[in-house]
């Protein structure tokens, strides 16, 4: 047996609520004992936070490892779930679940998904546990990337096992199609949603034979045409499977029927973002799988992080440019965005947006705030109206462009499912603006001319191997000028341009004059420009026309991870400077101010992206208990309660990081007017 889980101490210097672990093990989400952190362990430990917080099952009504015998042998359910509040005897066993380790599918990232007739041997041992106990009626079989959902029919003379596409929820309802109600519809955890747009990914590219971004395309449209089925389904839903469709032939016609007008109804209503000639080509049996996959999940009511992070991650493993663009780590953004804390009436831009990290970043962050604000003020209906404020925010406050049109159509999906709006995504050269000749400049002029952003957000393209080199566009920039030292003023312009510079020396500078005076900025850039010899002048016009706020420096693991490439890089926080301020400043009539100075260390991650925890100086890992609310179905009611959780501490310096900034401020409020 497993040693028990010590009791919460408080040991010199630590809360109450931590406990150490030995290293190499993890808590029991299910019971709360230790139990070795293996491959198989990770994918049980997932699948019992999603039966919790989606299927609304409690953890009282399961148990890991449970016996049972079949003809003569004693084999065990991985999870065994059992009637609520029934003791747990196979009487009372009501669905089993056989895990199994993630493949390892290496640098490809996807799997050629199986058919529940391909992985029948699989399925035999789930099959044998079912049938020995009689009111066994559903299982899963899975190894986190493949789900097996079959369901028990017993008949006169046998037993017979059907596909499902899904499981009932807690109170053994069905969400599609015998009940179609928003209240059916589950708010997704990040790892499940994760999942589910992992497996629809995979099922696509490894299935379908299509190219990883002909398969993404495919992914977005159905995205799309579920956000709008989501929007305008006025009672009668459109984007679903039933439990049994996805394994017959006319049901994925059916299926194929609701969704394919839905998707007429999105390019018409998208014609900005859309041509109108884009197809869903996917087979029949493809396209169903997907829809079971994806209806399930309620994604407006779902968290915006959740939705964000899911989505980040197959946007970032499918369209990574070939013109430096590098999608920013999830956990710099999230810095970013707490250090500058946009309020809710100040205008946001990200002119290099990419797919919207910072913009749906800044979104979750006003959420949280309107959801406080309004619980504050005793409305019982926080998250829905938090949600309508959501999205007149990002309607009206939140700006985005970028020059790559397949970005800005996969960033407006971003912002589609964070605020149920499309925001304003401009298709653009922000560097050229406002002479872009893309389409969506016109637009952009009329909406964020220069002079108009509050707050700023961007991670530009990087690299002198995608120079700037159209005149055009260097002679409307200062820092494209050629520079020389002075022996009385330092370094200082000359006449003439340079031949070629990088996009993200430009993108200094432009962000800058798209701020109002005041305004503040955070850029994400390359080491060399803050320590480089050569880009004093850089430096220089930098301290000219800003306020430096703070300098917060990245481990390389979190770009390793994320974006796949080593840069070294630092978050540079500014403030824009009134012409008074630079004027007294040239007259010599400048001020001391402190600068907020960190380096991160420890990014969460390591550099194979696995999940670095805190341990004690003896090498055992720190587990915190925290009180989580969940939602189970008892008695045929729907009850809320809160319980208590043990979880491994992510060993993360941003956040800490963050907090320090906020401190600092407290005590150190910004220079400048």
């Amino acid at each position: 047996m497993s040693p028990k889980m010590p009791k919460p101490e408080a040991p010199e210097g630590k809360s109450p609520a931590v406990v150490f672990l030995q290293d190499g093990m993890l808590p029991d989400f299910i019971t709360g004992e230790p139990v070795k952190e293996t491959p198989k362990e990770l994918v049980r430990q997932e699948l019992a936070r999603a039966l919790l917080f989606e299927y609304r099952i409690s953890p009282q009504d399961m148990q890991p490892d449970f016996p049972v015998h079949v003809e003569g042998k004693r084999k065990r359910a991985d999870i065994a779930i059992f009637e609520p509040g029934k003791e747990h005897t196979v009487e009372h066993l009501r669905r089993a679940v056989i895990c199994r380790p993630q493949p390892n599918v290496g640098a490809k990232s996807v799997i050629k998904l199986r058919d529940h007739e391909q992985a029948k041997e699989d399925l035999d041992e789930l099959k044998d546990i079912m049938t020995a106990a009689e009111g066994c009626i559903w299982g899963l079989w899975t190894n986190g990337i493949e789900r097996f959902f079959i369901k028990k029919e017993p008949r006169r003379f046998e037993v017979r096992f059907e596909p499902s596409g899904d499981w009932p929820m807690g109170d053994e309802s069905l969400g599609t199609p015998d009940v179609l109600a928003d209240a059916y519809l589950r708010r997704a955890s990040e790892e499940s949603l994760r999942r589910a747009f992992q497996r629809c990914h995979n099922f696509i590219h490894g299935n379908e034979g299509m190219p990883k971004d002909a398969a993404f395309w495919q992914f977005l449209y159905l995205i799309f045409a579920k956000m709008y089925d989501e929007r305008h389904h006025n009672g009668h839903r459109q984007f679903w499977a039933g439990p049994d469709e996805p394994f017959d032939t006319e049901g994925r016609k059916k299926v194929r029927s609701r969704v394919l007008p839905l998707f007429d109804a999105v390019k018409r209503e998208y014609k900005h973002i859309f041509r109108g000639n884009e197809e869903i080509t996917l087979s029949d049996r493809a396209l169903a799988y997907m829809v079971s996959e994806l209806a399930r999940y309620d994604l407006t009511r779902t968290e915006v992080d959740v939705k964000g992070a899911a989505y980040q991650e197959i946007v970032g493993a499918n369209l990574r440019g070939d013109r430096g663009q590098y999608f920013t780590p999830r956990r710099a953004v999230n810095l970013m965005v707490a250090m500058l804390d946009p309020k809710p009436h100040e205008r946001l831009l990200d002119p290099a947006c990419g797919t919207g990290g910072f913009l749906v970043a800044t979104i979750a962050h006003q959420f949280k705030r309107f959801r406080a604000e309004l619980k504050k003020n005793g409305n019982d209906k926080t998250a829905e109206a938090a949600r309508e404020r959501l999205r007149a925010y990002a309607s009206e406050k939140v700006f985005g462009a970028d020059f790559d049109p397949f970005l800005v159509r996969a960033s407006t999906m971003n912002l589609l499912m964070a605020a149920n709006t499309e925001g304003n995504i401009f298709h653009m050269d922000s560097l050229a603006f406002p002479r872009s000749h893309l389409d969506g400049n016109d637009l952009a002029k009329r909406k964020i001319p220069f002079g108009s952003i509050d707050v700023l957000m961007t991670n530009p393209p990087f690299g002198s191997e995608i120079p700037i080199t159209d005149p055009a566009i260097l002679s409307s920039h200062d820092l494209a000028r050629r520079w020389k030292r002075n022996d009385d003023r330092g370094i200082v312009p000359e006449s003439g341009l340079q031949h070629a510079v990088a996009p993200e020396v430009l993108f200094i500078e432009r962000s800058v004059k798209w701020l109002r005076e005041g305004g503040r900025m955070g850029i994400v850039l390359p080491n060399g420009i803050l320590g480089n010899p050569g880009d004093e002048h850089i430096r220089r016009w930098i301290l000219r026309h800003c306020w430096v706020l703070a300098c917060v420096e990245v481990p390389v693991e979190a770009f390793i991870v994320e974006a796949n490439v080593g840069i070294l890089t630092s978050l540079l926080v500014l403030k824009k400077k009134t012409e008074e301020e630079i004027n007294a400043e040239d007259l010599g009539k400048g001020v001391d101010y402190p600068v907020f100075m960190a380096v991160a260390e420890k990014a969460g991650v390591d550099r194979r992206g696995n999940p670095l925890y805190k341990h004690t100086p003896d090498g055992n890992e720190v587990v915190e208990e925290v009180e989580v609310e969940e939602s189970v179905w008892l008695g045929g009611k729907e009850i809320n309660r809160k319980r208590k959780e043990r979880r491994l501490v992510i060993d993360d310096d941003f956040p800490t990081i963050a907090e320090e900034y906020r401190k600092f401020r407290s005590q150190n409020p910004e220079p400048g007017a």
